[in-house]
């Protein structure tokens, strides 16, 4: 033997998740309409063709193959079918991706609900995620039946949040100690090390040992999108800061992947098709017992392009609902493009008097807030006029004219003539100035706006505003012949079982690398178990990234459709010809080394060996 045989162990199940379900995904998410949602697909030939979301490029690079019903970027290198740019475009995992397309499709899913999903979680995740779960319930179980939690109770209570809400978001109290949590974990084994990795806990700033993170704070679990406890908000109740104290991130947490209460909030997302942002916890939780319940927030963080797409997934349009002060509103401002440029339609609910939204329901009630405030959100262009009106006295002639020259410039790019004469006329009313001199400013304003924008591709700025890093895109450099043998043989093997069955015959793991000897292993027990060739579902059975990857840019090959054994033992002669000849080259520097030391009879043993290799 020339090589050692490579044994890879695969498996083309699911583990947990009933095959049927997979199955029904795929055919109910065609991968173009799925990645329609978040990237402009332009027709080219037998495939279509935009802009990677991945990655920044001004030329695309990101390709659809319908009839194979995957995406491939030559650029950033991801790839895949419509589960896994769901996986990648909302940071999801393989269940979660699967049972959130099921639900938006429809499908049943049965005894399985996508939440026993241990087949793919590490065991620290599963520990950590009990721990979670455990401590969310000591902290209910303090704050409703304990001494400790009176004062946060009648705290609670004070602000509106009554028993049924504190049962629905399981509020909890951390009471102030150093060693409540620590002891908790402890007697149930965890290991308090993992657990601060985890984020529960703290390690002691002098000496050894831990320490509760929470201490003396109202706390809200955080769940992910499946409704398990990954963080908590920690909220004091006097004076100090900071007012908010978050989990740090961890295996179970990124803030910029996570929105509070989307969990209980997604059913009715999906079917209003519509969500509310709020800033804060409390903001949500009011909301929630006002009937607001498609309400969102952030993780004590600015709102991310991560945020967005996952809103994206489920909605169309998103209110923006922040606090009422200049803080807030500058807020709203910054959120609205990161929204509108993940394809949101955007709308900006104006709090009058500088409240919050939880102020606001408590002070006005809640028919005041849902139809006053939600159901009278404002477009993003009368918001901005709003808030740049805030900025100027239009009682002088100074301001009036301030203000009309800055409120031309949001007017003025609006592509739309009825939208323009809308804003103009409520403008002039405003500054009292005439409409037609108004007009006809805006109009010299567009003139010279559309001379400066530049046409084309060619600005420096990337499509999506340094959103994501720029890839550089290497030159192509030449694959060794074996290397694209290896990858024809796999573009066949994909399109035709009896290809499979005879380059497994007559090659069986013998690839010279890993990953197609992998993909080749997982082939083979994919058709034995009569499944038919189909690309995107054999790639679900991967659960490998690199491996999908590999998979999906072998599968863009423009392999003829068409082979016979002549052709496929040509291509494997090439592979096989790749191990004999590495051991000529090893065995001529052997040869060479040898005629150095004046070994030359050993030099001509060696020369023996190589012409046997070369003549096989």
């Amino acid at each position: 033997m020339l090589k050692e045989t490579k044994v890879v162990n695969v498996s083309a199940g699911q583990g947990s998740i009933p095959e049927d379900i997979i199955e029904s995904v795929l055919n109910q998410n065609d991968i173009v309409d799925t990645v329609s949602k978040y990237v402009h697909l332009t027709k080219q030939g037998k495939y279509m063709k935009g802009l990677c979301p991945f990655h920044s490029e001004k030329t695309p690079s990101f390709t659809v193959t319908p009839d194979r019903q995957i995406f491939y970027c030559y650029g950033c290198g991801k790839g895949g079918n419509a589960i896994k740019f769901r996986m990648e475009i909302e940071g999801l995992s393989f269940p979660e991706a699967v049972r959130t397309m099921a639900e938006e499709s429809h499908i049943p899913l049965g005894e399985w609900q996508g939440r026993d999903s241990a087949h793919h979680q590490s065991p620290e995740v599963g520990r950590l995620l009990e721990a979670h779960e455990l401590s969310a319930k000591l902290y209910h179980f303090l704050l409703k039946n304990t001494e400790h939690g009176k004062e946060a109770m009648d705290y609670l209570r004070s602000r509106g949040i009554n028993d049924k809400m504190i049962d629905q978001f399981q509020i909890g109290y951390a009471p102030n100690r150093w060693d409540t949590l620590v002891q908790f974990l402890e007697k149930r084994g965890f290991d308090l090390g993992e657990m601060e990795k985890g984020g529960l806990l703290s390690a002691r700033q002098e000496g050894s040992g831990y320490v509760d993170r929470f201490r003396d704070r109202v706390m809200f679990p955080i769940a992910n999108r499946n409704g398990q406890v990954i963080a908590f908000a920690g909220r004091i109740m006097g004076e100090g800061q900071p007012k908010y104290l978050n989990s740090p991130e961890s295996r179970l947490f990124n803030k910029s992947r996570t929105l509070y209460n989307l969990n209980l909030a997604k059913t009715s997302i999906r079917k209003l098709r519509q969500s509310v942002l709020f800033e804060g916890y409390g903001d949500v939780i009011s909301a929630w017992e006002a009937g607001v319940q498609n309400g969102v927030a952030s993780m004590g963080t600015s709102l991310t392009e991560n945020h967005a797409l996952m809103l994206k997934g489920i909605c169309d349009e998103v209110i923006i609902c922040y606090d009422g002060d200049s803080a807030g509103q500058a807020a709203a401002m910054k959120s609205l493009p990161i929204l509108e440029q993940a394809g949101l339609h955007v709308k900006i609910a104006v709090i009058s008097g500088g409240l919050d939204p939880d102020d606001f329901i408590r002070r006005h009630g809640s028919d005041r807030f849902v139809h006053g405030v939600i159901e009278s959100a404002v477009s993003p262009v009368k918001f901005k006029l709003i808030y740049l009106k805030k900025n100027h006295i239009l009682l002088e002639e100074d301001g009036r004219i301030s203000y009309s020259r800055e409120a031309l410039k949001i007017i003025a790019p609006l592509a739309s003539p009825t939208e323009r004469e809308v804003y103009l006329r409520e403008l002039a009313s405003e500054v009292k100035v005439d409409y037609e001199t108004l007009k006809q400013e805006c109009n010299l304003m567009r003139q010279s706006m559309l001379k400066k924008q530049q046409v084309g591709d060619n600005n420096d700025n990337s499509w999506n505003n340094g959103r994501h890093k720029k890839v550089r895109v290497p030159a192509p450099n030449l694959l060794p012949a074996y290397h694209v043998a290896e990858r024809r043989l796999l573009s066949w093997m994909l399109q035709d079982e009896e290809a499979a069955r005879y380059v497994e015959e007559h090659l069986g793991d013998a690839f010279n690398i890993d990953d197609h000897a992998a993909i080749a292993a997982y082939l083979y027990a994919y058709y034995a178990q009569g499944k038919p060739p189909d690309t995107s579902r054999f790639i679900s059975s991967l659960q490998d990234d690199r491996l999908e990857k590999t998979v999906s840019s072998i599968s863009m090959m423009d392999t003829p459709g068409g082979w016979d054994h002549q052709t496929l033992d040509d291509y494997i002669r090439e592979v096989r010809k790749m191990p004999v000849q590495q051991e000529i080259d090893r065995k001529r520097e052997e040869m060479i080394a040898a005629e150095r030391s004046g070994d030359f009879l050993r030099a001509a043993q060696i020369a023996s060996e190589i012409i046997a290799l070369e003549r096989q």
